[in-house]
């Protein structure tokens, strides 16, 4: 019998119905919903500039900075036009921001102006004297980090453009005095009018620094390209850095905050490769094998003390056939001893300690001449190893990672070399000469002790540099016009960005950080290029407004859920100059939500495209910091 089919719909048929359009119309309504969300977000205008800051545009009319205009340009002209990209809408990921608001960050009191967060001298006072702990690193706590942008003084100036900043810095930019009447005699630094003057003199080159090196080139060979990447301990203001860059040599010069006021800041200011730093009771934050020559020009390191601990140090950062060059006290003691105010056997029982040290380490004194004496460490420790039987201390150390150097303290044991087959093979390979140094192959990635990282992988960075700086030239100022001076790379992985800015009037400061799964900063400095190791959680090593270019490749991709983004950011605000231009490269979710922060920080930006066209995930954000200073207050003296 056939079902008997009425002529209106059952009831389950009109239920189905209504619950279809109950939900089309609610999807509708959330759709409509998060379009006026988003648009509300899109459209809503930044905050007004505060007051109390003194902007380019403020400047203008101003005369001490008419006489400058010729040598600044606007914050946005290092950036060209490209369609900006948009992204705010579409992605959105989870990342540490403890300051997510809609309010730009204010000004720090002027006070603050040459903060150096981790060599803070009034934190640092509260630690060990003793081996000068208390001028090692220590950062501020979470409670005690500034959440503002540190200030530049009133007349801050642009500075003098590369070669001319070497002997040349702005008074107004630097604002003490203090070197150039301590050191008067020794011609270390001059004021000049509106300038400070730089002679090149130093407390044992009376005659200047070019002499002076001009003296250890008759010793060594210095001008070769055998000789290519040097540590200065206890630096000044790095006039002996300065003048071996035009011998194509690379210095990592350092010193404690303040012992002599601001002298690593003079460093910077000149262009000059430096960074604050001391020989306490920690390793020095560089790879085992790492320069070619070390130098100590009067530096007051104490290093026949703690059982040669810190020539110990130095023997670990040096490279096979490396240099040790010393000059001042004990060295040429006869001649001088009046004037050091010590007794000759005072004098001569610290030549003797730093002789047998040096003995020990199975170095060999090449020469000792008028104030200079140079030890060569050996080729490799075939026969070193041999000697511990006639010098049973220092032992060899038994560590398995002799790179290790992030706060790790110093340990009296010699750092064992790479193992050879004879007494004339270069431990861990023979490197190159300079320049073809730069673009040779590193022994410690041919030899694969670098894990992961191959000839092939290194060769394919070296051509994707190629393609990635003529993208760079393109969207900023060109870089042989000298707007760029002191560069960093906050991620350097092979230092394939140096390699590609060799022909540039740069130095790059190369920052591999500390907890990377790959220490590739061994490979760079067999590269010839110089840099250090730093977890961006905390602050780096030098003074506020010190470099020109900060490159960031995937920085925050590391750290975005390890500690705070924006302190990352505040930090490379205090350290870039004013208008100073920063690119950073990771993908696009990360991009758009470090330009949030960074929208609130006084600086212009815009996302770009990859090199490789709009369809690779990773794009490229460029920033430059404005053109503000503190005003109407002077830069208070630090106790």
């Amino acid at each position: 019998m056939a079902k008997d089919y009425g002529g209106s719909p059952k009831a389950h048929q009109l239920e189905s119905k209504r619950r279809r359009l109950t939900w089309i119309l609610g999807v509708s309504g959330l759709c409509v919903l998060f379009y006026i969300m988003g648009a509300w977000q899109n459209t809503a205008g930044p905050p007004k500039a505060r007051v109390g800051v003194k902007t380019r545009e403020d400047c203008e009319n101003s005369s001490a900075n008419n006489n400058n205009n010729n040598n600044l340009t606007a914050s946005t002209s290092s950036l060209t036009s490209p369609t900006e990209l948009d992204f705010e809408s579409h992605h959105q990921i989870e990342i540490i921001d403890s300051s997510a608001t809609n309010k730009d960050f204010p000004p720090c009191e002027m006070a603050y102006s040459e903060y150096t967060p981790c060599q803070h001298p009034p934190r640092g006072r509260k630690f060990d004297r003793d081996m000068l702990k208390y001028r090692e690193r220590h950062c501020p706590t979470k409670e005690e980090l500034l959440f503002c942008m540190i200030p530049a003084p009133p007349k801050y100036k642009t500075p003098f453009k590369w070669p001319e900043s070497r002997d040349y810095a702005w008074y107004d930019n630097i604002p003490h005095k203090e070197l150039s009447i301590e050191k008067a005699v020794q011609h270390w630094i001059q004021v000049e009018g509106e300038r400070f003057r730089f002679p090149g003199g130093g407390t044992m080159f009376p005659r200047g620094a070019d002499a002076y090196i001009d003296d250890i080139g008759k010793l060594i060979p210095l001008t070769d390209g055998s000789i290519r990447t040097a540590i200065d301990t206890g630096c000044g203001v790095a006039s002996w850095g300065a003048y071996l860059l035009k011998r194509n040599v690379l210095a990592m010069s350092f010193a404690p905050r303040d012992t002599h006021e601001a002298q690593v800041q003079f460093a910077l200011e000149r262009g000059v490769p430096a960074m604050i730093g001391v020989m306490g009771s920690q390793r020095l934050p560089y790879p085992a094998r790492a320069f070619d020559m070390a130098h100590c020009s009067r530096c007051l390191i104490p290093w026949f003390q703690y059982d040669g601990l810190y020539l110990i140090e130095v023997d670990r950062v040096l490279r096979p056939g490396g240099y040790w060059i010393l000059s001042g006290p004990p060295i040429n003691w006869k001649r001088y001893w009046k004037g050091w105010e010590r007794s000759k056997q005072d004098l001569k029982q610290e030549q003797d300690a730093i002789e047998d040290v040096a003995k020990r380490l199975c170095w060999k004194k090449v020469a000792e001449k008028n104030d200079l004496s140079i030890w060569q460490k050996p080729m490799n420790h075939f026969e070193c190893v041999q000697n511990r039987k006639v010098y049973k201390t220092p032992h060899m150390c038994k560590s398995d990672n002799p790179d290790a150097s992030w706060y790790k303290n110093m340990e009296t044991c010699i750092t064992p070399l790479p193992n050879v087959n004879g007494p004339d093979e270069v431990a861990g390979g023979a490197i190159e000469k300079w320049p073809e140094r730069a673009f040779a192959v590193p022994p410690r990635i041919a030899s694969g002790s670098i894990q992961g990282i191959t000839i092939e992988k290194f060769n394919e960075d070296n051509e994707a540099w190629k393609g990635r700086l003529s993208h760079y030239k393109q969207i900023i100022n060109p870089l042989a016009q000298g707007r760029y001076r002191n560069v960093m790379d906050m991620n350097a992985y092979l230092g394939g960005f140096a390699a590609a800015l060799i022909k540039y009037p740069v130095w790059v400061m190369n920052v591999v950080p500390a907890d990377s799964d790959r220490d590739t900063l061994g490979a760079i400095y067999e590269r010839g290029f110089i840099g250090t190791y730093q977890d961006w959680c905390e602050a780096f090593s030098t003074y506020p407004r010190t470099y020109d270019l900060i490159h960031a490749a995937g920085v925050f991709s590391i750290y975005q859920d390890r500690c705070d983004i924006t302190m990352i950011l505040l930090e490379m605000d205090r350290i870039l100059r004013p208008e100073g231009t920063v690119i950073i490269r990771d993908t696009v979710d990360v991009l758009v939500k470090v330009q949030g922060i960074t929208n609130r920080m006084r600086w212009t930006s815009q996302i770009m495209d990859h090199e490789s066209g709009p369809f690779n995930p990773e794009k490229i954000l460029v920033a430059v910091k404005t053109y503000w200073t503190a005003q109407g207050q002077e830069l208070p003296k630090q106790n």
